[in-house]
């Protein structure tokens, strides 16, 4: 905290520090002059009407009556990460959205307009990186515009978290009432790692004493009838196949299952330039914690680093312990946190 020169606590930020990251303590209770401290961390969204917002590395907005600061500066950006890949935020994302491409995409300006009938926010948002050529709300009306013409809501996918997110379009959002409906996270890590992991031992207790400590892996560029039976997402259509199969170079990986049933496991893969991006690694439940999501992985990984690539991205919702857990083991850490907002419901209606 911001120290004067006669050891006092000062708040040394302003209005005119909007869009800046800062740092504040605040009395927990105003009212009480011994009263508990609290500190917040993230980007200064607004201060209107004695309110400042906060908007912190996951996304959460902290509002914070002025009266009760008792200290606040301006701070760095966030370090960056100490291992693994250098990467901006703005790279990542465009890495991200052409390994989930949209059946239909419009520009708006800098910002990205994508449709694919509905199969999952990623392909049916805005991506609104750079400048729409329009004041926000004009460009919010045209984006809530262009969706309901394909009978959608509209969602903004953006980010927080990392030097040039976008914790003020986020705080523009909530302002104007759209939604927060699903926070995630992309972590990177270097790919070789990745490609030589060995699936861990599994336990006596669940393991087949005759199964192979590494199952067979067969790679394919087109997701088979096989590899659809597994996929958590069901009565896959046309559309869904065509953002499946979208990307700069596509890989899926399976583990073949009993003869008749589903497999044990796969995976998917998109290699762009020196970035592999892994997505739906799914096992049979009756299966898990035997590493078999480490074995689809690495085998992915193999092919990507045959094909050029030295990184690895992936993308893991916020709440989803056992997948963090096992990313973390595998060298992967989060590089920033990304939401998708949902139009107000009034608009939609």
């Amino acid at each position: 905290m911001e120290i004067s020169a006669a050891g006092r606590l000062e708040v040394r930020i302003t209005a005119a520090d909007v869009g800046k990251r800062v740092s504040v303590r605040r009395l927990t209770d105003p009212g009480v002059t011994e009263g508990k401290f609290t500190d917040t961390v993230g980007v200064l969204t607004s201060w209107d009407d004695g309110v400042l917002v906060i908007t912190r590395k996951s996304g959460d907005s902290v509002r914070i009556d002025a009266s009760s600061l008792v200290a606040g500066k301006v701070v760095p950006p966030a370090p960056a990460r100490r291992r693994g890949p250098a990467a901006s935020f703005e790279e990542l994302s465009r890495i991200a959205a052409r390994a989930w491409r949209p059946v239909e995409s419009e520009r708006l300006g800098d910002w990205e307009l994508r449709a694919a009938s509905g199969f999952t926010r990623r392909a049916n948002s805005v991506l609104p990186i750079g400048d729409p050529g329009l004041p926000l709300d004009a460009a919010l009306d045209a984006v809530r515009r262009w969706y309901a013409a394909r009978g959608l809501p509209a969602y903004a996918q953006t980010a927080t978290g990392a030097e040039g997110t976008q914790e003020l379009l986020c705080g523009e959002l909530e302002r104007r009432g759209w939604v927060r409906e699903v926070t995630a996270e992309l972590w990177i890590g270097a790919l070789a790692p990745l490609a030589d992991a060995a699936a861990p031992d599994a336990d006596a207790s669940d393991a087949d004493a005759s199964a192979p400590s590494a199952p067979p892996v067969v790679l394919a560029r087109s997701a088979d009838e096989a590899w659809l039976s597994r996929y958590q997402r069901k009565g896959v259509s046309e559309v869904a196949l065509e953002v499946l199969g979208s990307g700069p170079s596509v890989w899926f990986a399976t583990v073949p299952g009993a003869s008749g049933e589903a497999p044990a496991a796969i995976g998917r893969c998109v290699v762009d330039g020196r970035w592999a991006g892994f997505a739906a690694v799914e096992v049979d439940p009756a299966r898990r914690r035997r590493g078999l999501a480490t074995t689809v992985m690495a085998a992915l990984a193999r092919r990507a680093l045959d094909e050029g690539a030295s990184a690895a991205w992936l993308q893991v919702e916020a709440d989803n312990a056992g997948a963090r857990a096992l990313y973390g083991r595998l060298g992967l850490a989060a590089h920033h946190a990304y939401h998708h907002y949902r139009e107000p419901r009034e608009a939609s209606s």
